[in-house]
């Protein structure tokens, strides 16, 4: 969202609530930088009948603001709130806070957590809410046995949906060993694009345009170049998740 102008954002929003009407919840992204890009976002949402919005705290606010944020979100009349708790390199939001919002605020009923310590705060969060309040992850994707285990809800993915899936599907249905296995199957891959948020639009990108779904791999500047090892390493973990899947459809 850094790098799209508010028009294309909320073109954006438009285009996917079209294509996905009646056939898939969405929650549309309002963080910004900006307040009001944020609560113009969400008012779009509204209008458009997304069914939540995800919007991160103000940065460096302190609660009493925090709270008065989300109350304004709130009043817009989301259907939904989630909130993203991210922080790359702390523990994110108080529990405290978190717990107060929840009590507070109707509509938010879900916690986006990608914090450095995201595995314990699954848990604290989840114990502090009596399980009421929804918790998925996000960055952390290499942590997903043990957050499911924990008892997150779901993921946010990427382009590796239909292993997402069958990790879901098998430890929901009780079937850990089976769950852990496919997982292993994709940690090459994670391990390749969790090095950095860049590598992994970059590669991402090029996974997506590699199985016809983009027209292009082009990205808009990024802080970190995707250069000719990036190259060869991806191109090699395309073939592997192309070996992958054949063999899973024969």
């Amino acid at each position: 969202m850094h790098w799209l102008t508010v028009d294309e954002r909320l073109e954006l929003l438009r285009t996917v609530r079209a294509q996905t009407l009646g056939r898939a919840i969405v929650i549309a992204g309002a963080t910004a930088r900006d307040r009001e890009v944020t609560l113009r976002v969400a008012r779009e949402a509204v209008a458009l009948g997304c069914d939540g919005v995800l919007a991160e705290p103000p940065p460096n606010a302190e609660p009493d603001a925090i709270r008065e944020f989300f109350r304004t979100v709130a009043r817009i009349g989301v259907p939904m709130l989630m909130i993203q708790d991210l922080d790359w390199h702390g523990s994110g939001m108080p529990i405290k806070l978190i717990v107060e919002l929840f009590e507070e605020i109707d509509v938010f009923r879900s916690l986006k957590i990608e914090v450095a310590t995201a595995g314990p705060k699954y848990s604290e969060v989840l114990a502090a809410t009596g399980g009421r309040l929804h918790v998925s992850g996000g960055w952390a994707a290499l942590q997903m046995i043990e957050a499911l285990d924990r008892g997150v809800d779901v993921f946010m993915n990427t382009a590796l949906t239909r292993w997402y899936r069958r990790i879901f599907d098998a430890h929901g249905a009780g079937q850990r060993a089976h769950a852990v296995e496919c997982f292993h199957k994709i940690l090459p891959v994670l391990s390749f694009t969790r090095q950095h948020l860049d590598v992994s639009i970059h590669f991402h990108k090029r996974l997506f345009e590699h199985r016809g779904i983009f027209r292009t791999a082009r990205c808009r500047t990024r802080g970190m170049a995707y250069d000719s090892y990036h190259e060869r390493c991806g191109l090699e973990l395309m073939a592997y998740l192309d070996r992958l899947d054949s063999a899973e459809t024969q």
